[in-house]
């Protein structure tokens, strides 16, 4: 019988021992041999300064990955390789990660993949229901792997991450506060650090799903201020379109529900994106879940201009810096279609 082919992604959980347990028993179960792949995916960030240390930790975790395999499959049929994938992508969500799973399951000939329930590679928030629908579409086998979990308890707050949260969240809240207030008035200030406080305790691992990075933060401050005038100018341009429109006598308006993929991650990331195109006249954010957003359109300008992805990269430039924001446009990428609307 030919050689089982499985593919292990792995990420640095409690449970990537038992995952990888699991691949060598299932896979020797069903066949004489088995061919092992163990690859970890880097997140798109690889190549800041700190990814040298990603990618020796990744190294590390693939050297103790092949030794368990060695440990349990004894004297069995076994080959085991191991990668790297996707240091020259940019992965933001579960549909990247799925994809370049599939692309090295073709090149390789993999049978199946095997997940980790607790698979999370380095991305805003656990991927495992996501990327188990991505796999679903594209068509790739997988198989989830019937790990035990130790219940995990959150605290409220403990420790510099958790503090690096609760001083983030209140001082974004207590400016907002004061921007809407009169910061000159005493009982604003004591107001607004009380809604702030509230806020921040209610509301900081909402926010932040990931710890935030004293060096990174920073500099995604600075960023974001020069984003804002770009944003206010693209207010100010849709406004000028949707009011030409208007003021036709035809009213040249046909309205329409875009789908687009976006290239950034969940949580922050897509809230900005989302907010900042329904700050936008002629354009309303429906819906958005992990990457994809749904979007309302009024009329053809201000669907262009989400097909050309100019908000999208400047929220990327902001959250990943400059050359994030090269990426090709969802209209180059075939990542944006017109779902529903006069024009179907």
């Amino acid at each position: 019988m030919a050689a089982n082919r499985l593919l292990v992604p792995l990420s640095d959980t409690v449970t990537v021992r038992q995952t990888v347990g699991y691949a060598v028993q299932s896979g020797l179960e069903e066949a004489d041999s088995l061919e092992c792949h163990l690859v970890v995916a880097l997140p798109y960030d690889g190549d800041v300064p700190e990814g040298d240390q990603q990618l020796e930790d990744a190294e590390g975790l693939l050297s103790r990955a092949r030794n368990w395999v060695e440990e349990d499959a004894g004297d069995a049929d076994v080959t085991i390789e191991t990668a790297t994938i996707g240091a020259d992508e940019y992965l933001f969500g579960p549909r990247d990660y799925a994809e370049i799973f599939d692309a090295y399951a073709d090149e390789h000939g993999i049978d199946r993949v095997i997940i980790d329930p607790e698979y999370q590679p380095g991305v805003t928030a656990q991927l495992l229901q996501p990327l188990e629908r991505e796999l679903e579409r594209i068509g790739l086998a997988y198989d989830e792997a019937p790990v035990e979990r130790s219940a995990r308890h959150s605290r409220l707050a403990g420790g510099t991450e958790d503090f690096d949260r609760l001083f983030a969240t209140f001082l974004i809240s207590y400016g907002f506060y004061l921007v809407l207030g009169d910061p000159t008035y005493w009982f604003d200030l004591l107001t607004g650090a009380a809604v702030a406080g509230i806020t921040a305790i209610s509301l900081a691992r909402v926010t932040f799903t990931v710890p935030l990075d004293r060096v990174q933060s920073p500099i995604r401050v600075v960023r974001f201020v020069f984003y804002i005038p770009y944003l206010l100018w693209e207010i100010v341009k849709a406004n000028i379109a949707v009011s030409a429109v208007i003021l036709r006598p035809s009213m040249p308006i046909e309205p329409s529900l875009t789908r687009v993929n976006t290239r950034v991650r969940s949580g922050l990331p897509l809230t900005a994106l989302a907010n900042s195109i329904t700050l936008t006249p002629g354009t309303l954010t429906v819906r958005a879940n992990n990457q994809q957003l749904l979007v309302h359109t009024l009329i053809p300008a201000a669907r262009d201009d989400l097909f050309d992805g100019g908000l999208e990269k400047g929220i990327r430039f902001v959250f990943y810096g400059r050359e994030s924001a090269a990426i090709p446009s969802p209209r180059e990428r075939d990542d944006a279609e017109i779902v529903g609307g006069e024009e179907l």
